[in-house]
């Protein structure tokens, strides 16, 4: 299984791009189980929104990847996301799986670049010390932009699954 943490509508986005139809995206309230068919492997993604934080550790055990999402436009948010980020990071259930952090909303005009992004998260510092493989991409959830990269790290993740 893989969680969607601080989802924003990107499962559905996936089953959209499979039908070629324009991503509609729709902030993730509560959790969503969806099943994606990617190269004709199933895989099974938990989208918990990010009000649903305090409850994402009784959701990490059998998870074997982590899509963790940044709204990049909330400035406000950034630092919050980011003491989540490490709280999920240090989670013991969570220290086998491969990490996605997905920088949000990059399309909008009043987003911190990646760079400053980066810094503010010491991302560096955070790939260099957590026991888990961490990729990052930046993504627009509404244009699509980054999502065939996403679908690739998924089935690349799930290909090196054992079970």
């Amino acid at each position: 299984m893989c969680l969607l943490l601080g989802a924003t509508g990107l499962c559905q986005m996936g089953a959209q791009a499979d039908l070629g139809e324009a991503p509609v995206t729709l902030p993730t309230v509560g959790t969503n189980l969806t099943d994606l068919i990617l190269r004709k492997r199933k895989i099974t993604v938990r989208e918990l929104g990010g009000c649903m934080g305090p409850i994402w550790p009784r959701y990490y055990l059998d998870c074997r990847s982590v899509i963790f999402v940044v709204d990049c436009a909330n400035i406000v948010q950034i630092s919050s996301s980011c003491v989540q980020l490490l709280s999920v990071l240090s989670a013991e259930p969570l220290q086998s799986a491969a990490v996605l952090i997905l920088f949000n909303k990059r399309d909008l005009p009043c987003t911190m670049s990646l760079v400053e992004l980066k810094s503010l998260f010491r991302m560096d510092d955070v790939i260099r010390s957590a026991p888990q493989s961490i990729s990052t991409l930046e993504i627009s959830a509404r244009s699509g932009q980054g999502l065939q990269e996403v679908l690739s790290w998924l089935f690349s993740t799930r290909s090196h699954d054992t079970g």
